[in-house]
């Protein structure tokens, strides 16, 4: 097929996600296999499916086409859960288990459904409002779910639909994770079961403190605009509390110096009582605290801090089987795992998440180079072992002796999924994923004395003699995201896509960028502009002096999305003398408009930095524009809001600079509407032909 298809293929599959098997969980026995997936890569449609460890068959356990029109209606809290963890497919989206995870729940249309994992049944459950976050408990007699705010528990039969704690105002709610901590914590979860099935753990969030904004859909006038709760750098965040809830109606409040840690970044309830860990508003201090099931009381078992910020890492805090704490810590410029506060990982291996404990062991992913993350676990008798050696990225699960091990290799066109039990052949979670009309060529460099890890995409069988090509840097750039990686994803096929255009498109991760260590991360400290630019500036030097003759420095265009975006715009706004051209994709252009959490962790608040906010933020530079520049944003973007590019785009008709603007109709933080995704690409590409005149 010709590569000119790509941008269809991206679009058709949801950047090739469906069909892939994903949220795998290993029964108690280890000896079955839960995990969701579409029946094509095409199917937007996710189903539950079990794979036998002994056999390796497959079994679909539930089906939403066949359980008649469940599935059309979304609530509104799971419209927004799915878009703060960038979910695209529909369905059953998540799901939960009980202990042993015969009992599996999951929501449909806002109704709640049960499937015995076992003998395939599924049944829908009656229930008093609609359904969002079902998880069984652990003995699957009881599930709990939210329901217009309220946390409510059901039986599994059926009966006994009843609200342990409802909300007290229209802007309070029981059981739902408030915006910085789905957005910005890792924290999706906010409702927690006691081992025994008795009591629950609860978050319990009041919004009304938070910024009252409103975001209309131009394309319909006629709809109200939807009302967001989004807590503004330096304003107020939502006021979160934790509540111990009984089933006989008791109610207790778990207690802790609210006012000077604010976050509540995790928490948990495990065989040694509740747990949380709060964060305080500057971020340089989290506790880990013990909860007193009996009064709500709390005891610190660990305290961390840093001058900059604790980073939050992925699956912390949580605790062994005998109770020591797993935790992490930044010690010279190695993030260590931590046991009981000693580190048990060796320096130069960057600790990146926790995936789980079972008994004394730790399994986690780590970096010794941050083009590859490896899948690790730690054991108190043998010490901290890689499980995983190809190139790439790895993550997995493991319980009871069964691992599942997922890979994104280089010389694979998606992740592989394949279950390790002992004593039984490996077993594989197929993956009806489309293959890519093209292959990624990625030429892996490291550039200049920084070391940038940066990859260079070249047309096929471009050869020196047949003259420099026009550069496109493709980067994001930024806190919390890679792309230089040896990984094979989505955006090496969108680099390539470029290159097969004529471009030589270069790909790099600067300062801040995860993976190589707590130094680099905190070099954006109060200036996430300046570094992030230097490197990009760097990084196209250093590969065109690396590689003579081949990039045409006169003619360098640059693209990106979100963080991405707003370094594209930066690059063109304040290095014009380097970059010709860019496209700017959803960009955070004023500081003061993201959230308390992300923003003020870099920058400070802003009533007491106001010149780091100046210095990161693009409204002023305006005036300077002089190259051309394409910006896009979704208008129903509640992550980066429309707001941004509306601002600079005025900023820059009011200073007489001539630029492009394409607002995208209904479409949210990334477009999932095929024909919007397609032909954006299609525009990005004929954008950056005319600006540099090819």
């Amino acid at each position: 097929m010709p590569t000119d298809t790509l941008p269809r293929q991206l679009a058709r599959t949801r950047r090739f996600s469906l069909g892939a098997p994903t949220h795998p969980t290993v029964s108690a026995d280890g000896r079955t296999v839960l995990f969701l997936r579409s029946r094509a890569g095409d199917d937007p449609l996710t189903r539950l499916w079990a794979l036998d460890t002994d056999s390796g068959g497959e079994r679909l356990i539930a089906d939403p086409a066949a359980l008649g029109d469940a599935g059309q209606d979304v609530p509104e809290a799971e419209l927004i859960r799915r878009e703060r963890a960038r979910v695209s497919s529909s369905g059953i989206t998540d799901y939960a288990t009980d202990a042993t995870a015969r009992l599996a729940a999951f929501a449909l249309g806002g109704a709640l459904w049960l499937a015995d994992t076992a003998d395939g049944t599924v049944r829908r459950i009656p229930t008093a409002t609609e359904v969002y976050d079902p998880r069984p408990d652990p003995a699957g007699r009881l599930v709990a779910y939210v329901g217009g705010g309220a946390l409510r528990v059901v039986g599994a039969d059926g009966t006994g639909d009843r609200a342990l704690a409802e909300p007290e105002g229209p802007e309070v709610t029981y059981g739902v994770a408030d915006h910085v901590a789905a957005e910005s914590m890792y924290r999706t979860r906010a409702h927690w079961w006691s081992p025994d099935g008795t009591r629950l753990l609860v978050a319990r969030v009041d919004n009304s403190p938070v910024c009252r904004l409103h975001l209309a859909d131009p394309a319909h006038p006629a709809r109200p605009p939807r009302v967001l709760r989004y807590p503004l750098a330096g304003t107020a965040n939502a006021d979160v509390g934790l509540w111990l809830l009984g089933l006989d109606g008791t109610r207790t409040e778990v207690r802790w110096d609210r006012t000077a840690f604010e976050y509540l970044t995790a928490a948990g309830w495990d065989g040694h009582g509740p747990y949380a860990a709060v964060q305080s508003r500057d971020q340089r201090t989290v506790r880990t605290l013990a909860v007193d099931p009996a009064d709500g009381a709390t005891r610190t078992l660990a305290e961390r801090h840093d001058e900059h910020w604790v980073e939050l890492v992925p699956g912390l805090p949580v605790r062994t089987g005998s109770g020591a704490l797993v935790d992490s810590a930044d010690l010279g410029d190695t993030r260590h795992l931590t046991l009981d506060g000693e580190p048990v990982t060796p320096p130069g291996l960057q600790l990146r998440t926790v995936l789980g404990t079972e008994g004394e062991q730790v399994l986690f992913t780590a970096s010794a180079e941050p083009t590859e993350t490896h899948l690790w676990t730690y054991d108190p008798a043998t010490g901290a072992r890689q499980l995983s050696s190809a190139p790439g990225a790895h993550t997995g699960t493991r319980r009871a002796g069964t691992l599942v091990h997922t890979a994104r290799t280089p010389d694979t066109p998606g992740p592989r999924s394949t279950v390790h039990r002992a004593g039984r052949p490996t077993a594989e979670l197929r993956s009806h994923a489309q293959p890519p009309v093209l292959t990624p060529r990625p030429e892996l460099l490291r550039l200049g004395p920084r070391e940038l890890r940066a990859t260079l995409f070249l047309p096929t069988g471009h050869r020196p003699q047949d003259g420099p090509l026009p550069v496109l840097l493709d980067p994001y750039g930024g806190p919390a995201g890679q792309k230089a990686v040896r990984a094979g994803g989505w955006s090496d096929l969108i680099s390539q896509w470029f290159a097969e255009q004529g471009f030589a498109v270069l790909v790099a991760d600067g300062r801040g960028t995860p993976g190589r260590g707590p130094r680099w991360d905190k070099t954006v400290f109060a200036d996430i502009a300046g570094p992030a630019l230097d490197d990009q500036v760097e990084a196209v030097h250093e590969a065109a002096r690396s590689r003579p003759g081949l990039l045409d420095l006169d003619r360098v265009a640059i693209r990106g999305w979100s963080f991405g975006g707003f370094l594209a715009a930066l690059a063109v706004l304040r290095r014009p003398d380097v970059f010709h051209a860019a496209v700017a994709g959803a960009a955070p252009t004023d500081q003061r408009l993201y959230d308390t959490h992300w923003k003020e962790r870099f920058l400070g608040r802003p009533d007491e930095h106001p010149e780091r906010y100046e210095a990161s933020s693009l409204i002023g530079d305006a005036p300077r524009l002089e190259r051309p520049l394409l910006l896009v944003h979704g208008l129903a973007d509640d992550n980066v809001l429309p707001v941004h590019t509306l601002r600079l785009s005025s900023a820059l008709l009011a200073a007489g600079r001539p630029h492009e603007l394409l607002p995208l109709s209904g479409t949210t933080h990334l477009p999932t509407d095929e024909t919007v995704a397609e032909n954006l690409l299609l525009h990005q590409l004929d954008f950056l032909r005319r600006s540099l005149r090819r």
